[in-house]
């Protein structure tokens, strides 16, 4: 299993595997890790929580093996009191779920700890970030859904930027180390938006694995990224 690593002042770009290949996941994988990727994502999804069925633990434990990059496991399932332990004993480094669907989520953050797994909380366009507050000094990422979850290649909601602004001045505030993420219709450009509100990482599926060169794609993003980032450090910019 790959160490999860905390934030260390920079951006990260997360490839969403669910936007790859489904016959050749492994040989994907292994062309952006090779390309600088450090880190990428499975989406999970249930046919209940969200209208759409995907991957099992068997299919992470497969990629798991010589991969080199951290992997988590994205549950948008109605279920993740069960599914989660599932998928860290497959070998995530991280296991994200949904608050919505775990109102009192301490037990199985508790639960994946115990595991030696880090786990993170995902909100819904719907659900207020405020929600999320509670729960900073426990988990290792707090995640904004910038478009409904179920099915890539969906259009950026801007309005979901204010929420990144709220949990990113609460983060500070709080000292958290913390990721604060957003997933959901990500490219250059809505990237640069979310790093320009706080956001340090950004989950990518459509605009990398759909392009035309998924590293060059990937690097892009990671790119504009940055420099909105570090203009928002310095002062530059706020993601309005």
């Amino acid at each position: 299993m790959t160490t999860f690593r905390r934030p260390k002042g920079e951006v990260c770009v997360v490839p969403s595997l669910l936007a790859a290949d489904p016959g050749a996941l492994r040989r994907d994988l292994a062309r952006i890790a090779a390309g600088g990727a450090r880190w990428a994502t499975l989406d999970v999804m249930d046919g209940d929580f969200v209208p759409n069925l995907s991957y099992g633990p068997a299919v992470l434990a497969a990629l798991r093996e010589g991969s080199g990059v951290m992997l988590d496991a994205h549950l948008m399932v109605r279920d993740p009191v069960k599914f989660a332990p599932l998928f860290a004993k497959a070998g995530a480094d991280l296991v994200i779920f949904h608050l919505e669907a775990c109102p009192r989520p301490r037990p199985l953050i508790a639960k994946l700890r115990s595991m030696k797994t880090a786990a993170g909380l995902a909100i819904k366009p719907g659900t207020p970030a405020e929600r999320l507050l509670p729960f900073l000094p426990d988990i290792a990422l707090a995640l904004v859904m910038s478009v409904e979850p179920g099915f890539g290649g969906q259009r950026f909601m801007r309005a979901m930027l204010p929420k990144v602004r709220l949990l990113r001045s609460a983060m500070e505030r709080a000292r958290s180390r913390a990721w604060l993420a957003v997933d959901g219709g990500v490219d250059a450009r809505t990237g640069a938006l979310s790093a320009a509100a706080g956001a340090d990482c950004l989950v990518a599926g459509s605009a990398v694995f759909r392009a035309r060169d998924p590293v060059d794609a990937m690097r892009a993003i990671e790119q504009a990224a940055r420099q909105a980032f570090d203009r928002r450090k310095t002062g530059g910019t706020h993601g309005r």
